[in-house]
C-alpha cells in the first residue's frame, strides 16, 4: 500500500525551520550548556523545528523564577477578577492565532489539520472556563462552633507547579492544566514533549501579550531525563501535573514522593466500547471507527477494544470494515485527511509489532495491519484484529496506534468482566437502548468516564481522569482550580479564655 504526499505540503513543512527558545523569568533564553534539538515532521520527513534545549541548570533557573514570582510577585495576591481577565485575554489571543497554532501541531505531531483546529478552539474554551472558576474559588466559614469561636477555611494556591505534557495533544493538554493552576494563583514551570514543543512556546508568547507577570509561567524545553526528571524532583516544586504513559507516570510518582509533592497523573488507557444487540448499530459502527482511529489511535482515550455481543459480531464487523474503507489516511495538511502520520518511526515499528505478535498468538487481521509506504514520513493503515482472547497482550496492553482489538461476549456479566480484565480504568462506552443495561454496565465498570450511546465527547465542565493504573486525580470540571490549592483552617476566638488548661 502506498500513499502520495503533496510536494507543496512538504515544501510548507520545510519552510524554515523555525528555532524556538525557552521562557524563563519573563525572558526568551537558550540553554545554559547549549543543548539543541530538532523535530522531523512525522508526516513529511523533513526538519521543521529547532529548539534550545534545557538541562538541570535551566530547570533550576525556572523554578527559582517561579518561586520568586509566587512569593514576591503580584500574581497570587491579585484579585480573582484580575487573574481571570488575563486568562480571558489569552483565550482571545488563542482564537486569533488558531490557524498558526493548528498548523504547528499538525506539522509536528502528524495530526490532521481539521482535527488540530478543533483542538485549538477547544483549548480556548477551556481557558475561558478556567477564568470563570478563578472567580468562584472560595473557602468556608463555620459560625456554629459556639458564641466565642469562628472557623474559617481558606483556599490558597499550592505554590509552584511542574507541568509535563505529551506529544499527542500538544496544545490541548496544556490547556487542561495550566489555566487552572493560574486561576488558583499558582506559578508554573511547563515542559512540553521534546517532539512537539512549538505550540507551547507560542502559548508563552500569547501569555506575555495577555499580561502575565514575569516568572509566573516558565517554559523549559528538552527531554525527560535532562529536564522533566529535575522538574519532578526539585524540592522547591509543590505539585506535579503529568500526562503520559503509565510506565513514566509510576516513575514520576516515585520521584515526587521523596518530597511528598502533590501529584496529578493522567496516564494510559485500554478503553472498550461495549455493543449490545439492541443498540443503534449504525451509530455504534460510526463511533467505533471514530474511537479506534481518531488521532491515529495515539490517544489515551482511544476506543481500542470492541467488546461486542456474539450474535451481532459478524454483521457489525462487516459494516465496520466498509465504513473504515472511507477513512482517509494521508497528509496532515490535507483538508480531507481523517488519520495522519505516526509520531516516530520507532513508534510505528512498535505498533506493527503489536499486530504481528497478535497474529502469532492466534488472532486474525481483518483489515490493515501494515505500514503505508510514502517516502515522506510514516503512516499506519487502520487495523482491525479479530478473534482476540482475553489473555493476549493486545487485549490488555496499550498499543497507542490505529488498531482495534475485537472481543466477543454472550452475557452482560461477561462483557463487564472483559472490560475489567486490564490494569487500566480510563474510559468506556456502552451501546444499548435498554436503560437498565446501560445503567448497570456504566455503574459496574471501574473507569473514570463512561459514555452511553456516544463516545469521546468532552466538555470543560465535566471532570476527566482515570481509575486503577490510568491515573491519580481529575482534570477539568468545577473542582479543577481547587486541585491546585491547599485548604488552610483559621480559628478565631473572642473574649477571655474560657477553658483554662491550668487553673488561673
Amino acid at each position: 500500500m502506498t500513499l502520495h504526499i503533496d510536494p507543496a505540503s512538504i515544501a510548507e513543512a520545510r519552510n524554515g525551520p523555525t528555532r524556538y527558545q525557552m521562557l524563563i523569568g519573563g525572558e526568551w533564553v537558550d540553554g545554559a550548556i547549549g543543548l539543541e534539538g530538532e523535530r522531523v515532521s512525522p508526516g513529511h520527513g523533513v526538519v521543521v523545528s529547532r529548539y534550545a534545549f534545557g538541562s538541570e541548570q535551566d530547570v533550576e533557573r525556572a523554578v527559582v523564577a517561579a518561586r520568586r514570582a509566587f512569593h514576591r510577585g503580584p500574581w497570587p495576591k491579585m484579585k480573582a477578577s484580575e487573574r481571570a481577565a488575563v486568562l480571558l485575554r489569552t483565550a482571545d489571543l488563542i482564537e486569533a492565532n488558531l490557524e498558526r497554532i493548528a498548523r504547528l501541531d499538525a506539522i509536528e505531531s502528524g495530526k490532521p489539520i481539521r482535527q488540530a483546529r478543533g483542538e485549538i478552539a477547544g483549548a480556548a474554551d477551556i481557558w475561558r472556563y478556567a477564568a470563570s472558576l478563578a472567580r468562584t474559588l472560595h473557602g468556608e466559614s463555620y459560625a456554629n462552633l459556639g458564641d466565642t469561636m469562628l472557623g474559617v477555611v481558606l483556599r490558597e494556591p499550592i505554590g509552584v507547579v511542574s507541568i509535563i505534557t505529551p506529544w499527542n495533544f500538544p496544545f490541548l493538554i496544556v490547556a487542561q492544566k495550566l489555566p487552572f493552576a493560574l486561576a488558583a494563583g499558582c506559578t508554573a514551570v511547563v515542559k512540553p514533549s521534546e517532539m512537539t514543543s512549538a505550540s507551547t512556546v507560542v502559548l508563552g508568547e500569547l501569555l506575555i501579550e495577555a499580561g502575565i507577570p514575569e516568572g509566573v509561567v516558565n517554559i523549559v524545553l528538552g527531554t525527560g531525563p535532562e529536564v522533566g526528571a529535575h522538574m519532578v524532583a526539585h524540592p522547591s516544586v509543590d505539585m506535579v501535573s503529568f500526562t503520559g504513559s503509565t510506565r513514566v507516570g509510576k516513575a514520576t510518582v516515585e520521584a515526587a514522593a521523596k518530597t511528598l509533592k502533590k501529584v496529578s497523573m493522567e496516564l494510559g488507557g485500554k478503553n472498550a466500547q461495549i455493543v449490545f444487540p439492541d443498540a443503534d448499530l449504525e451509530a455504534a459502527v460510526d463511533a467505533a471507527v471514530f474511537g479506534a482511529f481518531f488521532n491515529a489511535g495515539e490517544c489515551c482515550n482511544a476506543g481500542s477494544r470492541l467488546v461486542i455481543h456474539q450474535d451481532i459480531a459478524k454483521d457489525f464487523l462487516a459494516a465496520f470494515a466498509e465504513r473504515a474503507k472511507r477513512v482517509k489516511v494521508g497528509d496532515p495538511l490535507d483538508e480531507a485527511t481523517d488519520v495522519g502520520a505516526i509520531i516516530t518511526p520507532a513508534h510505528l515499528a512498535k505498533i506493527a509489532n503489536s499486530v504481528s505478535d497478535a497474529a502469532i498468538d492466534g488472532a486474525s487481521i481483518l483489515i490493515g495491519g501494515e505500514a503505508i509506504a510514502t517516502g515522506a514520513g510514516q503512516y499506519m493503515a487502520p487495523t482491525v484484529v479479530a478473534g482476540v482472547k482475553p489473555e493476549m497482550t493486545i487485549a490488555r496492553e496499550e498499543v497507542f496506534g490505529p488498531v482495534l482489538s475485537v472481543l466477543e461476549f454472550a452475557r452482560e456479566d461477561e462483557a463487564i468482566r472483559l472490560v475489567e480484565m486490564t490494569d487500566y480504568g480510563l474510559s468506556a462506552g456502552v451501546w444499548s437502548r435498554n436503560i437498565d443495561t446501560a445503567m448497570h454496565v456504566a455503574r459496574s465498570v471501574r473507569t473514570g468516564t463512561v459514555w452511553v450511546n456516544t463516545f469521546m465527547d468532552g466538555y470543560p465542565e465535566l471532570p476527566f481522569g482515570g481509575m486503577k493504573q490510568s491515573g491519580i486525580g481529575r482534570e477539568l470540571g468545577k473542582n479543577a482550580v481547587e486541585d491546585y490549592s491547599e485548604a488552610k483552617t483559621i480559628q478565631f476566638h473572642r473574649g477571655p479564655r474560657t477553658a483554662w488548661w491550668v487553673g488561673n
